[in-house]
């Protein structure tokens, strides 16, 4: 992917980490899903009293794109306001995988460190909509 839109999307996951809604743990996350149709899709982590009903920015990014229409993806950035940036969680690499089998992953914070990595290598042996091809049937 060329640079200039690698730094686009992590404009776009910045900007989206300003709108975070984080009262409980001030971590505020921002992510920019870029979709085949080069549509790009943002999302905050929103979070809740209720701890286990938080989302993750990189999850609501993909809610927000599939609500879109989009159904295959290219690229995903994630910005966080910490000076070391942080990948995705297991859960929101495995909600990725439904839609890509891998892509450029861009990881940034507000320090000067950028990490490009890759949906498989982050997440090299997911649960895949094949394994369901191989249940057992009576």
């Amino acid at each position: 992917m060329p640079s200039a839109r690698a730094s686009e999307l992590i404009e776009v996951a910045r900007d989206a980490s300003r709108r975070a809604y984080a009262p409980y743990s001030g971590f505020r996350v921002g992510a920019a899903l870029l979709g085949e149709r080069g549509t790009i899709h943002a999302g905050c982590n929103v979070e809740n009293a209720s701890y286990g009903l938080t989302v993750c920015a990189e999850r609501v990014a993909v809610l927000c794109a599939v609500a879109g229409g989009e159904r295959r993806f290219a690229a995903l950035a994630v910005y966080v306001e910490a000076e070391t940036p942080a990948p995705p969680c297991g859960a929101c690499l495995q909600v990725l995988r439904e839609f890509a089998d891998d892509m450029p992953i861009y990881l940034a914070g507000c320090g000067d460190t950028r990490i490009d990595v890759t949906l498989a290598g982050l997440y090299p042996m997911p649960f895949a909509p094949a394994a369901l091809d191989q249940r057992k049937r009576d």
